[in-house]
């Protein structure tokens, strides 16, 4: 549990690699659309620093810890709705570009429809053994996700039109302690009544 798989120590994306607006559109528009219901865990980012990423192959979180080793419970006080940073697969695949995922400093990736009309604030999912619940915190690129992606990037995940999809990420925290790994089901076990 816990084993590193790989190390990155950068606070900097390869601008050789940075789409611009219209390749992110299409690409988004290419993409098959993620399940509703049920998916996967396709990956697992523990910053136990600034600017490093360890990339895991499985581990358990917590309520009290989230992902143990991760910089989010060294901080004075950890705000549990953002204990967990997830973002969808097929959408970091494409912001990549051929980069580590692990550069955009999220703890965790799935193959999940993430918009707000597929998991409203409150929605409760199983991952592998645990329970997580998505939380009010909003997740927008900042002067890092720039650095890494581009400006162009930046403006894809945070453009108005699209926000709704949650093409950032959302933020989980854990409600039932429980080990995960890559490839672990990813289940919405629940959703909040929308008005």
């Amino acid at each position: 549990m816990n084993e590193v798989t790989t190390r990155i120590e950068s606070a900097l994306g390869e601008p050789a690699r940075h789409l611009d607006t219209a390749a992110l559109e299409a690409g988004l528009r290419a993409l098959p659309a993620a399940p509703k219901e049920a998916g996967r865990l396709t990956g697992i980012v523990r910053r136990p620093t600034k600017d490093a990423r360890e990339v895991l192959a499985s581990a358990h979180v917590s309520p009290e810890a989230g992902l143990p080793g991760d910089a989010w419970a060294g901080r004075s006080t950890p705000d549990p709705a953002a204990q967990l940073a997830v973002m969808q697969t097929g959408v970091a695949e494409l912001v990549a570009n051929g980069q580590s995922l692990a550069l955009f400093g999220d703890n965790l990736f799935v193959d999940l429809d993430l918009s707000v009309a597929n998991l409203p604030v409150g929605s409760r999912l199983r991952v592998g053994g645990a329970v997580v619940e998505v939380t009010p915190m909003p997740h927008d690129g900042c002067h890092k996700f720039n650095a890494r992606f581009g400006a162009d990037a930046l403006r894809f995940v945070n453009m108005k039109p699209t926000r709704h999809l949650n093409l950032r990420g959302i933020y989980w925290r854990v409600i039932e302690a429980g080990d995960i790994e890559v490839g672990s089901p990813v289940e919405v076990l629940s959703r909040p009544a929308m008005d």
